[in-house]
């Protein structure tokens, strides 16, 4: 039973690690769908809103993780140059 909590916690764990990553594709979705049931839209509307959303989530995403090594490389810390 030991292991079957390890591997759900791990598995929730990585659908939220990052929450603003979840939260942002969670609005997304419901963006998408409320295009389509509430206001009515083409169905390939909402996954063209889908799409562009998921794919500006997932830049915002690697933009965000990519200054934050650059400032732990400036900083030395880890990932960054080893200092002696």
């Amino acid at each position: 039973m030991s292991i079957l909590k390890d591997v759900l916690a791990e598995l929730i764990g990585m659908f939220v690690g990052d929450a603003r990553l979840f939260g942002a594709v969670l609005i997304v979705v419901v963006v998408s769908a409320s295009l389509i049931d509430l206001a009515g839209f083409d169905p390939l509307i909402g996954g063209t809103a889908l799409l562009a959303g998921c794919l500006v989530v997932v830049v915002a995403s690697v933009r965000r993780g990519a200054r934050r090594a650059e400032a732990a490389r400036v900083a030395g810390g880890p990932g960054g140059p080893a200092t002696e």
